[in-house]
């Protein structure tokens, strides 16, 4: 269990190449051993994705995104994982690097 304060929260989006929705369900279906070891590495805590047609949109609740990034960056399951997955993404159309703009948020109660 990570303790400390709490998580960052990163939107993301990404956008798949036509005719790549199921070989990119089939290759989330199991992630490599070493990436998730890589990512809890970096600080992930938490990465959801759904996917609305070719849109996909990725929730990742992490202890610093910029320094997850950086970690990742010349991990080796990271980058093999990164080579495969981009072979489906339309990465004209994706913006992972610095999320998207939270619009509005339920408050805390007091």
């Amino acid at each position: 269990m990570t303790h400390g304060p709490a998580p960052q929260t990163v939107a993301l989006r990404t956008r798949l190449k036509p005719g790549m929705e199921k070989i990119y369900e089939e290759v989330h279906a199991v992630i490599p051993q070493d990436l998730d070891a890589a990512l809890r590495r970096a600080g992930v805590r938490s990465w959801r994705i759904w996917r609305d047609g070719l849109d996909l949109f990725h929730f990742v609740e992490v202890d610093d995104f910029e320094d997850m990034r950086a970690k990742l960056a010349d991990d080796p399951a990271d980058i093999a994982w990164q080579k495969r997955i981009n072979e489906l993404l339309d990465l004209d159309r994706s913006d992972v690097a610095h999320g998207l703009g939270l619009v509005w948020q339920l408050p805390a109660e007091a």
